[in-house]
């Protein structure tokens, strides 16, 4: 198979992963001119691993060596040496020729997997801050790969404005798959809402509260009370507490999408074509949490597949979100 052959089917690869398990980023990446949306498909493939390493069954410590391996193939990437690997990995030969096109900031996936690497150690959040940080890992580093695809509409200036936002709207992207995930997470022993808010509506006691393992299993049982009347109506006093949480917490989403969404005007039409689809979906997202949130505590929410469509559609036209 020549050169070209194989990195053709290298970015099928990717681009397969990223429909699979990002139909609401795909929605947006199909938008793109080819190169573009090869590029962000590798991308979104690697971010993929990585998060699954985070998300697998393994025990910590293989996970913690598993990232470790995932960055020593990174940063000889970043650097300009082909990770030594005893098979052909599509996903790192595709990030490669992305990284040949597009000037990609060193570091940026880096951050992913220190941000990953907190999940894994079970790195829990007394602030909002504290959050954002964690967010600015995970989510805003990814703003910052994709605004390196994008076309600018003024190439000459304004580069890290832009950067900043597309920062800020990795952290809203973030927030709302935090509300999305507060029952799969908390199942799972994790919590991201802050101590501090939990405080706040006194879903948490003590200035020093609870151990994260004890936070979840009060959450995830709330969120199966949610989901049955019966119980519903036993905790109504907690439940409309966790709603008071979690409109709370959406409110500040709101406030990090409308300084990210400021991006739309820098970037050429595709890009923000882009860009507006995805945000857009998330940000219908969150807009019905904020209705619901009983509902979002109760179940992972979804848009359907036709608004998602209708908002790439809108997104392609130059409508707003």
């Amino acid at each position: 198979m020549s050169a070209a052959a194989q990195l053709t089917q290298d970015y099928a690869r990717c681009e397969a992963i990223t429909r699979r398990e990002a139909a609401n980023f795909y929605y947006g990446i199909r938008l793109l001119p080819r190169e573009r949306r090869h590029a962000m498909s590798a991308v979104y493939a690697f971010a993929r691993r990585i998060d699954d390493i985070g998300d697998g069954d393994l025990p910590a410590e293989e996970k913690l060596r598993l990232l470790d391996v995932e960055g020593l193939a990174l940063r000889d990437l970043e650097g300009g040496h082909v990770p030594q690997l005893e098979s052909h990995d599509p996903v790192l030969a595709a990030l490669a020729d992305a990284r040949s096109h597009f000037l990609l900031p060193d570091g940026a996936l880096g951050e992913l997997i220190e941000g990953v690497r907190m999940d894994v150690q079970g790195v829990s959040y007394e602030s909002f801050d504290e959050l954002v940080l964690y967010c600015r890992r995970v989510a805003g580093a990814i703003g910052r790969v994709c605004l390196a695809i994008f076309g600018l509409r003024d190439e000459g200036g304004g580069f890290a404005h832009a950067e900043a936002l597309a920062d800020d709207l990795g952290i809203a992207l973030q927030i709302t798959n935090i509300l999305r995930d507060v029952r799969e997470d908390a199942e799972n022993g994790r919590v991201y809402l802050p101590a501090e808010d939990l405080r706040r509506f006194a879903l948490l006691e003590g200035p020093d509260g609870e151990d994260q393992a004890a936070t979840a299993a009060r959450l995830a049982a709330l969120a199966r009370a949610a989901s049955s009347p019966t119980l519903r109506e036993e905790h109504a006093e907690e439940l409309e507490k966790v709603a008071a949480l979690v409109r709370f917490e959406a409110a500040r989403g709101r406030e990090w999408f409308a300084r990210g969404l400021t991006l739309g005007p820098l970037l050429d039409r595709r890009s923000a074509a882009c860009l507006l689809a995805m945000a857009g979906i998330y940000r219908r997202l969150l807009d019905r949490i904020e209705r619901d949130p009983l509902g979002a505590f109760a179940t992972r929410m979804s848009l359907p597949a036709h608004e998602k469509a209708l908002v790439a559609a809108r997104g392609m036209l130059g409508g707003g979100v």
